[in-house]
């Protein structure tokens, strides 16, 4: 979330970036809490100063063996007035956080300023789309061609948008997985976590998916747990409420889950195949940052989830998003989007982001300087490194050939006992 004092002092600025995001949040209504929350502050430390020197005078009348009954009253008076600014002092913090909230973060200066997607970025291209000398199928019709995806079993057993992945696809989808895992960790620095896929609450508040995107969220309803939308979450809450010591930042890590997003409101659109589905498999890298390093980390995050379409040969685009674009959390971010050609499309694959400290302010994650001095909080950033579902779709459709086999890229060869290509089963 934002600082209090920030937003005090930068009301117009705070009101601007909820334009530029085409956002809705009570300002004006946090800044009156605000100020009737400090003057309810002022009158209790006044009340405060008060009881203590009324408690002064009563010990130096019992010392004198006076009577005293005067002062206790006025005491006791002053305590019922304090103890009620208190609660409403207790009550305006509640308010004034819940509304604080619904403030996404502040862009950063370099973020487009847009009204839609149609106003993102692009800052550059890798490779080249694939020639054919025939009509690209859809990865739909490949794969259901191979025996690897059986989408009508899926929708059996869990309803439309979820895959099931047969024989060399359920292969093909660890050896992504493996693959990118054994890149990240021994290649970039990361360390690999394996965390539990369910999550509290305060954990998704501090990420930011709280209170903002909860219709979008599953939820166990009896445990108040949430299934958790990207490794992101359980990640970044790792350090929630501790004080990192600035030598061992930066912190890396990545971790492979699975995901789970209800997608409300998207009802009937690109519910077909893997392009737009409820549960899905992707392997997530998470920093944890000194302020000052946190933009040249957002530059090597992009470059680390590049390598992944680069190693696997796939044509793709950079997109640095616009103000409409960015998510709730973030003060900027890249997408990959990687092209599909039975598609005919570009499909996002990663979103890279740095947060700033607004996710340290909401998780309360922060590091002791080296020099001495209070606490600060670090910032966060988190790339996915990379999903799997459209990166499927676009190998699937990058690769195949005209007698409907699919390639294997060399770089998974291994993690496919050696396999060059997927072929029908016979």
């Amino acid at each position: 979330m934002l600082d209090l004092k920030f937003i005090r002092e930068n009301p117009d600025e705070v009101k601007k970036t909820l334009k530029d995001r085409g956002m809705e949040a009570d300002v004006d209504e946090l800044l009156c809490l605000d100020e009737e929350r400090r003057e309810l502050l002022s009158r209790a430390e006044e009340l405060k100063h008060c009881r203590n020197t009324v408690s002064d005078e009563i010990g130096k009348l019992k010392r004198q063996e006076k009577d005293a009954s005067g002062q206790i009253k006025e005491m006791k008076t002053a305590s019922q007035k304090i103890k009620s600014l208190d609660a409403k002092v207790g009550d305006i913090d509640k308010t004034i956080r819940q509304l604080a909230l619904n403030i996404p973060n502040m862009p950063h200066v370099s973020v487009p300023v847009g009204k839609s997607p149609q106003d993102n970025v692009e800052v550059r291209r890798w490779g080249e789309p694939p020639k054919f000398d025939f009509e690209p199928l859809s990865h739909r019709d490949i794969a259901d061609a191979l025996g690897i995806i059986d989408f009508r079993a899926a929708s059996k057993l869990s309803g439309r948008g979820f895959a099931l992945y047969r024989g060399l696809g359920a292969k093909l989808e660890r050896a992504l997985i493996n693959f990118m895992l054994d890149l990240h960790t021994t290649k970039h620095g990361y360390t690999e976590v394996f965390p539990p896929f369910m999550v509290k609450r305060d954990c998704m508040v501090g990420t930011g998916q709280l209170p903002k995107l909860e219709e979008d969220m599953y939820r166990c309803e009896a445990d108040d747990l949430f299934l958790i939308p990207t490794a992101e979450v359980p990640i970044t809450n790792i350090h929630r409420d501790e004080i990192l010591r600035a030598e061992d930042l930066p912190v890396y890590y990545c971790s492979y889950t699975a995901c789970f997003r209800r997608e409300a409101g998207s009802y009937g659109k690109e519910t077909k195949g893997l392009v737009r589905v409820h549960q899905f498999d992707k392997v997530e890298l998470v920093k944890f940052v000194k302020p000052e390093t946190s933009y040249q980390e957002l530059e090597s995050l992009l470059r680390e989830a590049e390598e992944v379409l680069q190693q696997l040969g796939l044509h793709y685009r950079v997109l640095s998003l616009c103000t409409a674009d960015i998510s709730f959390a973030a003060a900027k971010c890249y997408d990959l989007e990687v092209w599909a050609p039975g598609e005919r499309r570009y499909l996002e694959v990663s979103s890279c982001s740095n947060f700033s400290d607004f996710q340290a302010r909401r998780a309360g994650i922060r590091y002791r300087p080296e020099k001495g001095g209070g606490a600060k909080y670090v910032h966060t950033l988190n790339g996915s490194g990379i999903a799997l579902p459209r990166t499927v779709v676009a190998l699937l459709e990058t690769y195949q050939q005209k007698d409907g086999s699919v390639p294997i890229p060399e770089v998974l060869r291994p993690y496919m006992g050696g396999l060059d290509r997927i072929e029908a089963q016979n």
